[in-house]
């Protein structure tokens, strides 16, 4: 008879403890989401009409500051993530992209074609500078899907500026709007010494 009653109140008691932890981490799970909803990192809105080629939802290119024209210029031009920076201590201005048709974006690489990058406030036209024993400051090669490309535009007199619009200009394709970027921290080292080259003519 003892004995039941010892082995009844352990029951208990144990039934108690589980009863109790599992309360105590229902408590502990509540109060973690909270905390998560209260200090959560608030997102990068994703602005309505920035929607892809495929109908997702995609993030506008830093030099393109219309999603639609994003898309547009990957359509008819086969070209994304396009970037105009302000480089070599603002004596070039580089633009690149990358290939996702290599066939609509051959313009970009053809070498009789010529690319002009117009600052759209004062019309100042900046051009693809030849260097002796090197050529014109661009890749002109046969183009590969998903690589980066780029061609370099001369800045003197640094008139064109970060935040300023410019409008590039080649053959029959025209991508406007294209807001120019800062330096950018990882800059290809080859440009800062052909711009030195270049200054010290």
């Amino acid at each position: 008879m003892a004995t039941s009653s010892f082995h009844k109140a352990v029951r208990i008691a144990l039934l108690s403890r589980v009863l109790v932890a599992g309360v105590l981490f229902t408590i502990s799970c509540v109060t973690l989401v909270a905390q998560s909803l209260n200090h959560q990192t608030p997102q990068s809105p994703i602005r309505k009409d920035a929607v892809g080629a495929n109908g997702a939802d995609t993030l506008v290119p830093n030099s393109v500051t219309n999603s639609r024209e994003a898309v547009k210029y990957r359509r008819l031009w086969g070209i994304e993530d396009i970037h105009v920076r302000w480089t070599a201590s603002g004596s070039l201005i580089r633009f690149s992209y990358r290939v996702v048709d290599k066939n609509k974006a051959k313009i970009f690489a053809e070498k009789r074609a010529t690319p002009l990058l117009v600052d759209e406030q004062t019309n100042l036209a900046l051009q693809v500078p030849v260097m002796e024993k090197i050529g014109q400051l661009r890749q002109v090669t046969t183009l590969q899907n998903g690589k980066e490309y780029w061609m370099a535009f001369s800045n003197k007199g640094r008139h064109v500026k970060p935040g300023n619009r410019v409008s590039l200009s080649i053959s029959n394709v025209r991508l406007e709007g294209l807001v120019v970027e800062s330096d950018a921290p990882t800059q290809q080292p080859e440009m800062e010494k052909l711009a030195d080259t270049r200054a010290s003519r």
